[in-house]
């Protein structure tokens, strides 16, 4: 019996935002990217907690970037999507994909 992958909206939302931008991906441009894609208005340290937690359910994994100028010479934690978190995705997907093609099955009430 495969396990059951359990994500809530806000951490499926937020592997998206990893996925989508490979390697690149950091607090406050997921952070943005919420805003701009999903219309989700969040506080950098509520994306950095669901972030650690991804992290820590192996979803995703982090490594520290370079020091930059622009950020007063701070380095900033870059997440990247791992294999174990795009199956995550995909099977998610698959699973919603389903209900909603017998969801249009059904006549209309």
């Amino acid at each position: 019996m495969a396990s059951r992958i359990y994500l809530g909206e806000l951490e499926e939302l937020i592997l998206l935002m990893v996925a989508l931008h490979n390697r690149e991906a950091y607090g406050v441009s997921i952070t943005e990217e919420l805003k701009k894609h999903a219309d989700r208005d969040l506080s950098i340290s509520a994306v950095h907690a669901v972030l650690h937690r991804l992290e820590e359910k192996g979803f995703v994994k982090s490594k520290m970037g370079g020091a930059s100028d622009e950020r007063g010479g701070r380095r900033k934690r870059l997440f990247t999507i791992t294999a174990y978190g795009r199956n995550a995705l995909e099977e998610l997907r698959d699973t919603r994909n389903t209900i909603w093609s017998l969801i249009s099955k059904v006549s209309p009430a």
